[in-house]
């Protein structure tokens, strides 16, 4: 029989027993936050945007979600409350949150000691037998585990902050969202009250046409007049349509949800502007995917330094060995114990690939960071430009070429009542102050998109010159 107590390990034993010790000390036991890491991104929303934001990981977290998004859904939307909702029920958001969870458990497992590995095998020759025990630990890896440790912290930090940008990303595109939604409907508005205009004015065209008031060519002025408009309806409401269900995607709203209701008309430009002064500064010290960068930069560079340090050396492993020998005859066993060291000798890769692998990364690193700087200041200045034009094309709209309008409306109505002017005069100026009133409402809208693309270049979370042009190219009313 063999006797189980015999096959000890007294001498590599010890040895790893001390090892394990001295890995659990380097490894200082890192373990899971309560929240997955989101802490810091909560606190930096909140500080910057004024918004809250939830990883849903219980039901219970996603029951209290989905009764405030109700609550917030019960009124009409402002963009603010639009946001909210987003940054609660977006399941994009949710799933970037669940990578931020991703990279704490990349940083937990970095931070531990590798699993050592238990081998047995067993040879038998007739009644002779032999079982060899082989317990395998990377030395490399538990002389290099604080460094490690210190990368993946880095990388962990680097992952929130990512999380933080792709959150101000959904909230700037939720604005954006909303206020294009709303413009849209406001262009609707305008137009329905022009039709009704131009149905009364064809109406009535006709109806004078009847007594020989009007001749055959004012009353297929006034029919066209209204066709067109009828027509202009059918494409605003075309947009309305599209435009609501880019911002019910943003809020990730299905079902009954998305009748939620919107407020008729863009809310009124600001009085003040913000200042220009110092932006580009606060800027540099505010955006998230400067400093997002940085600390990417900060690991590659402790990379390079951890390549450097073990370029010589990329196999190192302690085996503890334990062999018994005996006969199921006699039922004697002897058992042996010793120890194997194994290291790659760099013959022919004595580790300067890696080295110069990692110098280059380094080094692109860096010129990424500084491109980017050199963007993101561009960036404020672009957005503040655009900023400050749609200010005062908005401002010109509202307190010179409306109030404008408004008076040749009247008077054209007075004189076209007096038999000084006849319908064609009075449909062109009124098609006219359509186009004002129409325009208006899409210059409102275009400063208040451009209040977002400046937010987004101070802070982070979407470049303020890529929506500038995709605004002007696809947001003409």
């Amino acid at each position: 029989m063999i006797d189980s107590c015999t096959a000890r390990f007294p001498l590599p034993g010890r040895w790893l027993l001390s090892i394990a010790a001295l890995a659990l000390t380097l490894s200082a036991c890192t373990t899971f936050s309560k929240d997955g890491g989101m802490s810091p991104v909560v606190s930096r929303v909140r500080a910057e945007i004024n918004q809250d934001t939830v990883k849903i990981s219980t039901p219970a977290d996603e029951a209290s979600a989905r009764d405030r998004v109700q609550r917030l859904l019960a009124s009409s939307l402002t963009a603010d409350t639009a946001v909210q909702v987003a940054l609660l029920n977006n399941r994009g958001l949710q799933a970037e949150f669940n990578e931020l969870g991703v990279s704490e458990a990349d940083y937990v497992a970095a931070s531990l000691p590798e699993n050592p590995v238990l081998s047995i095998g067993k040879l038998v020759n007739g009644a002779d037998f032999e079982i060899e025990r082989r317990l395998v630990g990377s030395l490399l890896s538990l002389f290099t585990l604080p460094a490690r440790k210190s990368v993946a912290e880095s990388e962990f930090a680097a992952a929130e902050l990512r999380t933080v940008e792709s959150t101000f990303t959904l909230a700037a595109e939720t604005r954006r969202a909303f206020y294009r939604a709303v413009a849209a409907k406001q262009v609707v508005g305008q137009l329905e009250s022009a039709k009704q205009a131009a149905d009364a004015a064809a109406e009535l065209t006709t109806k004078l046409g009847e007594t020989g008031a009007a001749t055959t060519l004012e009353q297929a002025r006034a029919s066209a007049f209204y066709a067109e408009v009828s027509n202009q309806v059918a494409e605003a409401r075309l947009e309305e349509q599209l435009e609501r269900e880019a911002l019910t995607r943003v809020l990730g709203l299905w079902g009954p949800e998305i009748g939620f209701k919107l407020p008729s008309q863009l809310p009124p430009v600001p009085d003040s502007l913000m200042g220009q002064d110092a932006l580009e500064t606060v800027a540099m010290g505010k955006r998230v995917d400067l400093a997002a960068m940085r600390l990417e930069l900060e690991v590659t560079a402790k990379s390079l330094g951890l390549t450097e340090a073990t370029r010589f050396v990329s196999i190192l492993d302690l085996a503890g060995l334990s062999t018994t020998k005996g006969s199921t005859e006699t039922g004697e066993s002897e058992t042996e114990v010793g120890a194997e060291l194994e290291v790659q000798i760099p013959l022919f890769d004595a580790g300067g690939a890696s080295v110069r692998r990692a110098s280059e990364t380094y080094m692109m690193a860096v010129n990424r960071l500084t491109e980017r700087a050199i963007n993101a200041r561009s960036e404020v200045r672009a957005a503040y430009i655009r900023y400050r034009a749609t200010y005062d094309i908005s401002w010109q709209y509202r307190n010179r070429i409306l109030p404008l309008r408004t008076t040749i409306d009247e008077q054209a109505t007075l004189e076209y009542s007096g038999m000084l002017t006849d319908v064609f005069d009075l449909l062109t100026t009124a098609s006219e102050s359509v186009d004002s009133n129409v325009a208006a409402i899409g210059a409102k809208r275009d400063f208040f998109l451009a209040s977002v693309d400046l937010q987004a270049a101070m802070i982070g979370g979407g470049s303020s010159a890529e929506a500038g042009g995709a605004s002007a190219s696809a947001e003409e009313p």
